[in-house]
Protein backbone atom coordinates (compact mmCIF):
# COMPACT_ATOMS: atom_id res chain seq x y z
CA UNK A 1 0.00 0.00 0.00
CA UNK A 2 1.30 3.47 -0.86
CA UNK A 3 2.30 5.79 1.95
CA UNK A 4 3.30 9.41 2.48
CA UNK A 5 5.48 11.24 5.00
CA UNK A 6 4.12 14.35 6.73
CA UNK A 7 6.46 16.60 8.70
CA UNK A 8 4.59 17.50 11.89
CA UNK A 9 4.40 21.17 12.86
CA UNK A 10 4.68 21.63 16.60
CA UNK A 11 6.04 23.83 19.36
CA UNK A 12 7.36 21.40 21.94
CA UNK A 13 4.39 19.32 23.03
CA UNK A 14 1.86 21.66 21.43
CA UNK A 15 0.61 20.64 17.99
CA UNK A 16 0.19 23.40 15.40
CA UNK A 17 -3.16 23.62 13.61
CA UNK A 18 -1.34 23.35 10.27
CA UNK A 19 -0.59 19.68 10.99
CA UNK A 20 -4.25 18.75 10.58
CA UNK A 21 -4.26 20.45 7.19
CA UNK A 22 -1.08 18.64 6.14
CA UNK A 23 -2.40 15.21 7.12
CA UNK A 24 -5.72 15.87 5.36
CA UNK A 25 -4.02 16.97 2.13
CA UNK A 26 -1.46 14.15 2.24
CA UNK A 27 -4.09 11.44 2.72
CA UNK A 28 -4.76 11.45 -1.04
CA UNK A 29 -1.25 10.06 -1.58
CA UNK A 30 -1.54 7.09 0.75
CA UNK A 31 -1.32 6.00 4.37
CA UNK A 32 0.07 8.84 6.49
CA UNK A 33 3.32 8.47 8.42
CA UNK A 34 3.60 11.55 10.63
CA UNK A 35 7.23 12.49 11.27
CA UNK A 36 7.79 14.19 14.63
CA UNK A 37 11.26 15.72 14.92
CA UNK A 38 12.18 16.99 18.37
CA UNK A 39 13.41 16.20 21.85
CA UNK A 40 12.98 12.68 23.23
CA UNK A 41 9.39 12.21 24.39
CA UNK A 42 7.84 14.77 22.03
CA UNK A 43 6.26 12.18 19.73
CA UNK A 44 4.66 10.35 22.64
CA UNK A 45 3.12 13.59 23.93
CA UNK A 46 1.57 14.23 20.49
CA UNK A 47 0.57 10.64 19.71
CA UNK A 48 -3.11 10.87 20.71
CA UNK A 49 -3.75 14.05 18.71
CA UNK A 50 -1.90 12.80 15.64
CA UNK A 51 -3.77 9.49 15.68
CA UNK A 52 -7.08 11.37 15.87
CA UNK A 53 -6.09 13.48 12.86
CA UNK A 54 -5.27 10.42 10.75
CA UNK A 55 -1.67 9.37 11.32
CA UNK A 56 -1.40 5.60 10.91
CA UNK A 57 2.25 5.68 11.94
CA UNK A 58 4.14 8.24 14.03
CA UNK A 59 7.87 8.32 13.45
CA UNK A 60 9.67 9.50 16.57
CA UNK A 61 12.77 11.20 15.15
CA UNK A 62 14.45 12.45 18.30
CA UNK A 63 17.78 13.87 19.35
CA UNK A 64 18.97 15.32 22.66
CA UNK A 65 20.49 18.39 21.02
CA UNK A 66 17.39 19.35 19.02
CA UNK A 67 16.93 22.68 20.84
CA UNK A 68 20.31 23.97 19.62
CA UNK A 69 19.84 23.09 15.94
CA UNK A 70 17.88 24.69 13.11
CA UNK A 71 16.29 22.73 10.22
CA UNK A 72 19.11 20.17 10.08
CA UNK A 73 17.35 17.51 12.21
CA UNK A 74 14.23 17.68 10.02
CA UNK A 75 16.31 17.37 6.86
CA UNK A 76 18.31 14.51 8.38
CA UNK A 77 15.19 12.56 9.38
CA UNK A 78 13.25 13.00 6.13
CA UNK A 79 16.31 12.29 4.01
CA UNK A 80 16.96 9.02 5.84
CA UNK A 81 13.31 7.97 5.54
CA UNK A 82 13.04 8.85 1.86
CA UNK A 83 16.32 7.16 0.96
CA UNK A 84 15.43 3.91 2.78
CA UNK A 85 11.73 3.73 1.85
CA UNK A 86 10.85 6.26 -0.88
CA UNK A 87 7.49 8.03 -0.71
CA UNK A 88 6.05 11.52 -1.22
CA UNK A 89 6.80 14.10 1.47
CA UNK A 90 4.40 16.85 2.58
CA UNK A 91 5.65 19.85 4.57
CA UNK A 92 4.09 23.13 5.70
CA UNK A 93 4.64 26.02 3.31
CA UNK A 94 6.41 28.21 5.84
CA UNK A 95 9.84 29.86 5.57
CA UNK A 96 11.40 26.93 7.40
CA UNK A 97 9.30 24.36 5.54
CA UNK A 98 10.27 25.68 2.12
CA UNK A 99 13.93 25.67 3.15
CA UNK A 100 13.68 22.05 4.30
CA UNK A 101 11.95 21.08 1.07
CA UNK A 102 14.67 22.63 -1.08
CA UNK A 103 17.43 20.79 0.74
CA UNK A 104 15.55 17.50 0.53
CA UNK A 105 14.96 17.92 -3.19
CA UNK A 106 18.72 18.01 -3.76
CA UNK A 107 19.51 15.12 -1.44
CA UNK A 108 16.74 12.86 -2.73
CA UNK A 109 17.00 13.89 -6.40
CA UNK A 110 13.28 14.63 -6.44
CA UNK A 111 11.14 17.52 -7.60
CA UNK A 112 9.74 20.12 -5.22
CA UNK A 113 6.38 21.89 -5.56
CA UNK A 114 6.24 24.90 -3.24
CA UNK A 115 3.16 26.56 -1.73
CA UNK A 116 0.58 24.28 -3.31
CA UNK A 117 -3.09 24.59 -2.39
CA UNK A 118 -4.15 20.97 -3.05
CA UNK A 119 -2.59 17.56 -3.72
CA UNK A 120 -4.12 14.80 -5.87
CA UNK A 121 -3.77 11.02 -5.78
CA UNK A 122 -1.84 11.03 -9.08
CA UNK A 123 0.89 13.03 -7.31
CA UNK A 124 -0.02 16.24 -9.08
CA UNK A 125 -0.64 19.42 -7.11
CA UNK A 126 -2.43 22.72 -7.62
CA UNK A 127 -0.79 26.13 -7.52
CA UNK A 128 -3.20 29.05 -7.12
CA UNK A 129 -1.86 31.91 -9.22
CA UNK A 130 -2.66 35.54 -10.06
CA UNK A 131 -4.55 36.19 -6.86
CA UNK A 132 -6.70 33.09 -7.16
CA UNK A 133 -7.87 33.69 -10.73
CA UNK A 134 -5.88 30.79 -12.20
CA UNK A 135 -5.13 27.28 -10.97
CA UNK A 136 -2.07 25.54 -12.43
CA UNK A 137 -1.59 21.79 -12.07
CA UNK A 138 2.01 20.55 -11.81
CA UNK A 139 3.74 17.24 -11.20
CA UNK A 140 7.04 16.68 -9.37
CA UNK A 141 9.36 13.93 -10.56
CA UNK A 142 11.53 11.52 -8.58
CA UNK A 143 10.78 8.76 -6.10
CA UNK A 144 10.10 11.23 -3.29
CA UNK A 145 8.13 14.17 -4.73
CA UNK A 146 8.08 16.95 -2.15
CA UNK A 147 5.20 19.34 -1.56
CA UNK A 148 4.90 22.35 0.70
CA UNK A 149 1.28 23.17 1.47
CA UNK A 150 0.20 26.78 1.75
CA UNK A 151 -1.24 27.30 5.27
CA UNK A 152 -4.99 27.73 5.36
CA UNK A 153 -5.59 26.29 1.89
CA UNK A 154 -7.03 22.97 3.11
CA UNK A 155 -9.59 22.42 5.85
CA UNK A 156 -8.50 19.77 8.34
CA UNK A 157 -10.73 16.69 8.30
CA UNK A 158 -9.79 14.29 11.12
CA UNK A 159 -9.95 10.58 10.30
CA UNK A 160 -8.81 8.50 13.30
CA UNK A 161 -6.01 5.98 12.71
CA UNK A 162 -3.87 3.72 14.87
CA UNK A 163 -1.00 6.16 15.55
CA UNK A 164 1.61 3.48 16.11
CA UNK A 165 4.95 4.97 17.22
CA UNK A 166 8.16 3.95 15.44
CA UNK A 167 11.37 5.13 17.20
CA UNK A 168 14.02 6.81 15.05
CA UNK A 169 17.02 8.13 17.03
CA UNK A 170 18.94 10.83 15.17
CA UNK A 171 22.65 11.42 15.36
CA UNK A 172 24.16 14.48 16.99
CA UNK A 173 25.05 17.60 15.04
CA UNK A 174 27.98 17.42 12.66
CA UNK A 175 31.14 19.32 13.55
CA UNK A 176 30.52 21.86 10.78
CA UNK A 177 26.84 22.39 11.58
CA UNK A 178 25.64 25.75 12.86
CA UNK A 179 24.59 25.58 16.51
CA UNK A 180 22.27 27.96 18.34
CA UNK A 181 23.48 29.38 21.64
CA UNK A 182 20.22 31.02 22.64
CA UNK A 183 16.82 32.01 21.27
CA UNK A 184 15.23 35.39 21.82
CA UNK A 185 11.51 34.65 21.42
CA UNK A 186 9.37 37.32 19.80
CA UNK A 187 7.02 39.12 22.14
CA UNK A 188 3.72 37.25 22.20
CA UNK A 189 0.47 39.16 22.41
CA UNK A 190 -2.72 37.95 24.05
CA UNK A 191 -4.62 37.52 20.79
CA UNK A 192 -4.66 34.27 18.79
CA UNK A 193 -2.07 33.81 16.06
CA UNK A 194 -3.44 34.88 12.69
CA UNK A 195 -2.80 31.60 10.88
CA UNK A 196 -5.05 28.96 12.39
CA UNK A 197 -7.37 31.39 14.19
CA UNK A 198 -11.06 30.41 14.18
CA UNK A 199 -12.15 34.05 14.01
CA UNK A 200 -10.41 36.91 12.20
CA UNK A 201 -11.29 40.62 12.22
CA UNK A 202 -9.48 42.43 9.41
CA UNK A 203 -9.20 46.08 8.44
CA UNK A 204 -8.39 47.78 5.17
CA UNK A 205 -7.89 51.24 3.76
CA UNK A 206 -11.33 52.30 4.95
CA UNK A 207 -10.19 52.09 8.57
CA UNK A 208 -8.32 55.29 7.84
CA UNK A 209 -5.39 55.21 10.27
CA UNK A 210 -3.34 53.29 12.79
CA UNK A 211 -5.52 54.85 15.48
CA UNK A 212 -8.53 53.37 13.70
CA UNK A 213 -7.06 49.90 14.07
CA UNK A 214 -6.37 50.51 17.75
CA UNK A 215 -9.77 52.01 18.57
CA UNK A 216 -12.08 50.10 16.21
CA UNK A 217 -10.55 46.87 14.87
CA UNK A 218 -8.70 45.62 17.96
CA UNK A 219 -11.60 46.12 20.43
CA UNK A 220 -13.95 44.19 18.12
CA UNK A 221 -11.40 41.42 17.73
CA UNK A 222 -10.87 41.22 21.50
CA UNK A 223 -14.62 40.99 22.15
CA UNK A 224 -14.70 37.93 19.88
CA UNK A 225 -11.40 36.38 20.97
CA UNK A 226 -10.25 36.87 17.39
CA UNK A 227 -6.99 37.47 15.56
CA UNK A 228 -6.42 40.80 13.80
CA UNK A 229 -5.65 40.94 10.09
CA UNK A 230 -4.94 43.71 7.62
CA UNK A 231 -4.82 44.36 3.90
CA UNK A 232 -1.63 45.22 2.09
CA UNK A 233 -2.76 48.86 1.72
CA UNK A 234 -3.11 49.17 5.48
CA UNK A 235 0.26 47.54 6.12
CA UNK A 236 2.04 49.64 3.48
CA UNK A 237 0.59 52.76 5.07
CA UNK A 238 2.15 51.73 8.38
CA UNK A 239 -1.17 51.33 10.15
CA UNK A 240 -0.56 47.73 11.22
CA UNK A 241 2.22 45.19 11.50
CA UNK A 242 3.34 43.31 8.34
CA UNK A 243 2.83 40.00 10.16
CA UNK A 244 -0.93 40.68 10.05
CA UNK A 245 -1.10 41.04 6.27
CA UNK A 246 -3.56 38.72 4.57
CA UNK A 247 -3.51 37.99 0.85
CA UNK A 248 -1.36 36.98 -2.06
CA UNK A 249 1.78 38.49 -0.54
CA UNK A 250 0.77 37.80 3.06
CA UNK A 251 -0.81 35.03 5.06
CA UNK A 252 -3.54 32.66 3.94
CA UNK A 253 -6.27 32.15 6.52
CA UNK A 254 -9.41 30.04 6.62
CA UNK A 255 -11.29 30.90 9.83
CA UNK A 256 -14.83 29.89 10.67
CA UNK A 257 -15.74 33.60 10.84
CA UNK A 258 -14.05 36.42 8.90
CA UNK A 259 -15.13 40.03 9.47
CA UNK A 260 -13.71 42.53 6.99
CA UNK A 261 -14.04 46.25 7.71
CA UNK A 262 -13.20 48.95 5.19
CA UNK A 263 -11.87 46.41 2.71
CA UNK A 264 -12.67 46.77 -0.99
CA UNK A 265 -12.06 43.12 -1.83
CA UNK A 266 -9.22 43.29 -4.34
CA UNK A 267 -8.36 39.86 -5.73
CA UNK A 268 -4.93 39.96 -4.04
CA UNK A 269 -6.67 40.06 -0.66
CA UNK A 270 -9.40 37.57 -1.52
CA UNK A 271 -6.81 34.95 -2.47
CA UNK A 272 -5.72 34.86 1.16
CA UNK A 273 -9.13 34.41 2.83
CA UNK A 274 -11.75 33.27 0.34
CA UNK A 275 -11.98 29.79 1.88
CA UNK A 276 -13.26 31.28 5.16
CA UNK A 277 -16.48 29.83 6.56
CA UNK A 278 -18.78 32.80 7.20
CA UNK A 279 -17.69 36.12 5.69
CA UNK A 280 -19.08 39.41 7.03
CA UNK A 281 -18.31 42.65 5.20
CA UNK A 282 -18.78 46.15 6.60
CA UNK A 283 -18.18 49.01 4.16
CA UNK A 284 -19.84 52.29 3.34
CA UNK A 285 -19.71 51.53 -0.42
CA UNK A 286 -22.13 48.73 -1.27
CA UNK A 287 -20.64 48.35 -4.76
CA UNK A 288 -17.26 47.09 -3.53
CA UNK A 289 -16.38 43.62 -4.89
CA UNK A 290 -15.96 42.21 -1.38
CA UNK A 291 -19.76 42.09 -1.08
CA UNK A 292 -19.93 39.55 -3.91
CA UNK A 293 -18.48 36.79 -1.69
CA UNK A 294 -20.00 37.96 1.61
CA UNK A 295 -22.48 35.84 3.54
CA UNK A 296 -23.56 39.01 5.31
CA UNK A 297 -22.94 42.53 4.01
CA UNK A 298 -23.49 45.71 6.01
CA UNK A 299 -23.42 49.06 4.19
CA UNK A 300 -22.50 51.86 6.54
CA UNK A 301 -19.80 53.68 8.46
CA UNK A 302 -17.54 51.09 10.10
CA UNK A 303 -16.50 53.67 12.73
CA UNK A 304 -20.10 53.68 13.97
CA UNK A 305 -21.07 50.06 13.32
CA UNK A 306 -17.99 48.31 14.75
CA UNK A 307 -18.02 50.10 18.15
CA UNK A 308 -21.76 49.45 18.47
CA UNK A 309 -21.20 45.77 17.68
CA UNK A 310 -18.33 45.60 20.17
CA UNK A 311 -20.46 47.14 22.90
CA UNK A 312 -23.32 44.72 22.21
CA UNK A 313 -20.95 41.74 22.36
CA UNK A 314 -19.57 42.96 25.68
CA UNK A 315 -23.06 43.35 27.12
CA UNK A 316 -23.98 39.82 26.09
CA UNK A 317 -20.76 38.46 27.54
CA UNK A 318 -21.55 40.08 30.88
CA UNK A 319 -25.19 38.96 30.91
Amino acid sequence: MSHVYVLVEHEGDKLASATGELITAARALGVVSAVVVGQPGTAESLREELAALGAEQIIDAHTDDYSTRLIAPEVQALHALGAANPAPIVIAGTLAGNEIAGRLGVRLSSGVLVNVSAIDADRSAVHTLFGGSVDAVAVAGGQCPIYTLRPGSVKAEPKPASGTIAPMPLGAAADNEVRVRAFEPAEQGTRPALVGASTVVAGGRGVGSAEGFASVIEPLADSLGAAVGATRDAVDAGWYAPSAQIGQTGETVSPELYIGLGISGAIQHLSGMQTSGTIVVINQDGDEPFFSIADLGVVGDLHEIAPALTEELRKRAQA
